[in-house]
């Protein structure tokens, strides 16, 4: 799935941007899918990236004007072999960002940002199995009602694509006016091994949360901000552990577009200038919907840091 999409991604931004060498910074490599014993799934990648194009008429893109074979959806993902930096034009692609929530059928992101020296200038997040009805976050977190009639449910099951570009004011979805850590929820990543859950459930525990924690896959956390169906989203990772960029750079424009705050745990913009890393980060990330929640949130990570184990 990675490699189909990342193929996709590429063939079109290609064929968008002609007269531009497109330069595009992501996950997968083409070495892997290039080995000879692995035709088979290069003959799978090449049919899923053929039979989604044939649709691409449908949202305004044209289609090959002949299937592309095997050789050309490799070059389409050799293409994505940018590292980014501080000056030029990048694309930066997550094709699939939470691999484990779309093997369980939960949630995952297609994630596409654009950076312009250094800036993240504009982001778009697929999100489907993320519904545009609000509150179904909270309600999954929690437990899911298989009693729903089938209309309901298929309402609520179909995903949204979110995206927004830097200083437009435009956007069309809105953070949380919640400011209050009594009321506030508060999002982590599900998995514990690159994520510190001890060190946020301290802070959380500091800031008065009264809430359970929503755990989130993915880069859909911070389209949770972005709706207002949470307001913080913390992460401090494990030591020795690396951000990358490509999964951030689209959510923090798309939250900082809806009205929301993104800094490291210092109270810093993350630097998306240095390489396919988030390099110089200052222990962790922090998305909030407020200033204020942001300024009490910082203050909190100052206070636990000392007495944490990290």
């Amino acid at each position: 799935t990675d490699w189909s999409v990342q193929a996709i991604v590429s063939w079109i931004l290609a064929e968008s941007f002609q007269d531009q060498n497109v330069s595009i910074v992501a996950e997968e490599d083409v070495q892997t899918l290039s080995k000879a014993e692995l035709a088979d799934l290069l003959a799978s990648v090449t049919k899923t990236v053929n039979e989604s194009l044939a649709e691409a008429p449908k949202y305004g893109l044209q289609s090959p004007k002949k299937a592309l074979g095997a050789t050309q959806v490799l070059e389409a993902i050799s293409r994505c072999n940018s590292t980014g930096g501080p000056t030029g034009r990048h694309w930066v692609l997550d094709p699939v960002d939470g691999t484990l929530g779309f093997v369980r059928g939960d949630q995952y992101a297609i994630a596409l940002a654009l950076i312009e020296d250094g800036k993240v200038i504009m982001g778009v997040l697929g999100c489907p199995n993320y519904p545009m009805k609000n509150g179904w976050l909270n309600h999954h977190h929690h437990q899911y009602d298989e009693s729903m009639s089938s209309s309901a449910t298929d309402t609520w099951e179909k995903g949204c694509v979110i995206y927004a570009q830097k200083g437009s004011g435009k956007a069309w979805i809105k953070v949380s006016s919640i400011d209050d850590p009594g009321l506030a929820t508060f999002c982590e990543p599900v998995e514990k091994a690159n994520s510190n859950h001890s060190f946020t459930a301290g802070v959380a525990h500091s800031m008065g949360f009264k809430n359970q924690p929503l755990r989130v896959h993915s880069m859909v956390k911070y389209a949770a901000i972005a709706r207002g169906d949470a307001e913080i989203f913390m992460k401090f990772a494990r030591c020795g552990y690396k951000e990358k960029i490509w999964d951030h750079a689209a959510g923090v424009v798309i939250v900082e577009e809806a009205g929301g705050v993104v800094t490291d745990a210092g109270g810093r913009p993350l630097d998306f200038s240095r390489g396919t890393y988030l390099e110089g980060l200052d222990r962790g990330i922090v998305a909030c919907c407020s200033a204020k929640l942001h300024e009490g949130f910082i203050g909190a990570v100052y206070a636990s840091w000392d007495s944490s184990n990290l």
